[in-house]
């Protein structure tokens, strides 16, 4: 029996990432944390994870016109916008009595967006795109979801449930963080998603939330539920840890923290990583992000004794101008120290780099080029930055009135700028890392390099540096897709795309994959 004034049953969904190689990698785990949530109010839940599928419309619908679900929640990003609009539009169209609830970080990151217009005395852009998404459901949910969704959940809820005020009940403290239950893993298929650090079966989790930094081109800048740090104890996020192992024999694992060395206690949970791979006979490896300036000694030491052995850092840029440009904090000195510290303890690095910042030119990317050569990271990623909402590159930037469509943000401290053309999110996804079938596309724009020159700076970077550095491209495999075979009632729906509360797959095995 459901708590008073919730529904007995809700469903929510993941949508698909087509813009992924593989979007079986990663379990989404934000909307797990809100089933779980859902699961301890006693409420039933049923988990469409519609990441994979080809034919995702059709097995919704199988679903939706077999099942009557009362209240469906959805989760979206920013790339992953033009897929829930029409999974949106088809419940609408097949069960228009449903209420439907949408949270995820491209919500929290627009509202934080259209707050921030609100304190400037404007409405523009933000409060545009706010009202598409409005358009699109009948509650939006913004930052923390774990208690929202409870009220979007009531009959009188408001158009948009703000889970992103430190001072209200629905924003996570420290303690409510520690006494959430953990993601409700059971309610995907955890088998069908792949993932290894150094030839082990990995998963991925996350022992503490938001990152206090103010990087230009990083969402949630403005957003209190992105920027505050909330930490849950060591013992907490060990206990996570061991439960993956007894219960699906991971021992390989990966944390999505914005940046593991922010938490004061890193190396105490290092340590307790370590302690635990003793008790249990088994030794794990580790992978996860960390800030280039606040790393030492100490903690490389410490995450190579606990089983790490790869770090990845945003290092963004190997020129000086840009780094100051990105408010990175972190100078050109930190990001080469930070790599040697990390060689010297056994641990190898990917150096995360993006190009298409204000200010960026020829001369910036050929130093970008020129730092990777000399710090020789064991990989690298290198992306063209996308101005989302949420970001101070989307925040504050003005319109250009000699240029329609086009709006520009200026970093005070140097005057260097940086071009974007407006993107109605819920139709284009393809700046995110290019299209993996097309190429990489820019929508932004420097003073000194067009969309088409970053493009082919990027493409230079990354070629030049994998032919010196004898680093082989990506081994990325062709878009695995699942075909859902067409049938009578929701139980047709293979288990890799239904689960329910009480951990039954919601049909049969499927045949396999098509590509």
């Amino acid at each position: 029996m459901a708590s008073a004034g919730l529904p007995d049953k809700v469903t929510l969904i993941t949508p698909p990432s087509i813009f992924l190689l593989d979007e079986r990698v990663f379990v989404n785990l934000g909307i797990l944390k809100v089933a779980a949530v859902l699961e301890k109010q006693g409420v039933f839940v049923e988990h469409l994870d519609l990441s994979g599928t080809e034919n995702y419309l059709d097995a919704l619908e199988t679903h939706l016109r077999a099942a009557a679900p009362g209240a469906i929640g959805i989760t979206t990003t920013t790339p992953q916008l033009p897929t829930v609009a029409k999974i949106a539009g088809l419940i609408r169209a097949v069960r228009p009595e449903a209420r439907i609830i949408l949270g995820g970080p491209h919500v929290t990151l627009t509202d934080s967006a259209v707050k921030l217009e609100r304190r400037q005395g404007r409405v523009s852009r933000a409060h545009a795109a706010l009202a598409r998404l409005e358009a699109l459901a009948d509650v939006l949910v913004s930052g923390d979801g774990e208690f929202a969704v409870l009220v979007a959940l009531r009959p009188d809820a408001p158009t948009l449930v703000d889970g992103d005020d430190p001072s209200g009940d629905l924003f996570l403290t420290n303690a409510a963080y520690e006494e959430m239950p953990f993601p409700a893993r059971h309610l995907v298929d955890i088998d069908s998603y792949h993932y290894e650090i150094e030839g082990r079966r990995s998963t991925s989790l996350i022992a503490q939330l938001g990152c206090p930094f103010g990087c230009g081109f990083c969402g949630g800048r403005n957003t209190k539920s992105l920027r505050m740090i909330r930490t849950r104890s060591t013992a907490s996020i060990v206990a996570e840890v061991r439960a993956l192992y007894h219960a699906h024999g991971f021992t390989g694992f990966m944390f999505y923290d914005d940046e593991l060395n922010v938490n004061k206690n890193m190396v105490g949970l290092m340590n307790a990583l370590a302690d635990l791979q003793s008790e249990l006979g088994q030794d794990f490896r580790f992978r996860g992000f960390v800030k280039a300036e606040l790393f030492t000694v100490e903690q490389a030491a410490a995450m190579y004794r606990a089983g790490f052995r790869w770090l990845l850092c945003g290092f963004e840029s190997g020129s000086p101008r840009i780094l100051e440009n990105v408010n990175k904090r972190a100078a050109l000195d930190d990001n080469s120290r930070a790599v040697d510290l990390a060689k010297e303890a056994g641990l190898k690095v990917k150096a995360l780099m993006s190009v298409g910042h204000p200010g960026e030119s020829e001369q910036t990317t050929r130093e970008t080029q020129e730092w990777l050569l000399r710090a020789r990271p064991e990989e690298f990623d290198c992306t063209i930055i996308t101005t989302y909402p949420g970001t101070p590159y989307y925040d504050e930037a003005l319109p250009d009135p000699a240029a329609p469509g086009i709006w520009t943000y200026t970093y005070a401290k140097t005057g260097d700028r940086l071009h974007a053309y407006d993107i109605d999110f819920s139709v284009v996804a393809d700046y995110y890392k290019g299209d993996p079938k097309g190429g990489y596309r820019a929508f932004v724009y420097t003073d000194y390099l067009t969309s088409e020159e970053l493009v082919a700076r990027r493409d230079w970077i990354e070629q030049s540096v994998r032919s010196a550095l004898k680093l082989p491209y990506s081994q990325a495999r062709p878009s695995l897709r699942y075909e859902h075979s067409i049938g009578q009632g929701a139980d047709t729906l293979p288990g890799f795309i239904l689960r329910r509360s009480g951990g039954s797959p919601g049909g049969v095995s499927p045949a396999g994959p098509s590509r």
